[in-house]
């Protein structure tokens, strides 16, 4: 660098405020570097604990969906245990209308309403089994959204914290603004210098530069 380039300032030799310019770089560079190295640790540890959060997610859904098939069935076991008992009852109830040597129309019309009655109760246990499963069904979706709005959830955590981690780009074009408003402040002669830039990290993982989305790639990082 051309010390020539760095007109005088308070007295001070141009070597002089050349060093004060490096170091002054060196040191807002090593601040930068070490904040994005802290916001990718940041990230990666929200990453891990995402993951973590996620299988419970899954197996707790896995758990939960176990429970309410082995409830339905137990209900159809217990339902068609109960259509066979109405059949037998039915049967049983014939069996007596006819062993009691009633008139023939009488008898008809007794054996008829034993079936109706019969009929009518197994179709009450099918309803009643119909229902169980629809109600499993509304169940299992439930359980189905609260998994997907958790790990949305989970999603959106990992893309913002991948997105607070500067590009190195960023953290170079920073860090030369910074020295730069830095020295413009000592001779005051390089007006307002400032601002700053972030833009998506590419590296690990690969999704940083994308968007995290899909969670059957989902790998943990090495230390």
């Amino acid at each position: 660098m051309c010390v020539a380039a760095f007109p005088a300032i308070g007295g001070l030799a141009a070597g002089t405020q050349s060093a004060l310019f490096a170091a002054s770089l060196g040191l807002f560079g090593a601040q930068a570097l070490a904040q994005r190295s802290a916001a990718q640790s940041a990230a990666n540890q929200t990453y891990q604990a995402a993951l973590i959060a996620n299988k419970s997610a899954e197996q707790a859904f896995a758990a939960q969906q176990e429970a309410l098939g082995a409830e339905l069935k137990e209900t159809r076991a217990s339902a068609a245990q109960e259509q066979l008992a109405a059949t037998i009852r039915g049967l049983q109830a014939q069996g007596s209308v006819r062993a009691s040597e009633r008139a023939g129309l009488t008898v008809n019309l007794l054996l008829q309403d034993q079936e109706r009655q019969a009929a009518n109760l197994r179709e009450s246990i099918n309803q009643a089994v119909e229902s169980a499963g629809r109600q499993y069904t509304r169940n299992v979706t439930g359980l189905e959204a609260q998994r997907d709005n958790r790990r949305n959830q989970l999603t959106s955590n990992i893309n913002q914290a991948y997105n607070q981690i500067p590009s190195l780009g960023s953290v170079l074009l920073n860090t030369a603004v910074s020295g730069l408003s830095s020295y413009a402040s000592l001779t005051g002669g390089l007006g307002g210098i400032g601002g700053n830039s972030s833009t998506l990290i590419e590296g690990i993982p690969t999704f940083r530069s994308t968007g995290f989305t899909d969670w059957s790639k989902a790998t943990v990082i090495g230390p």
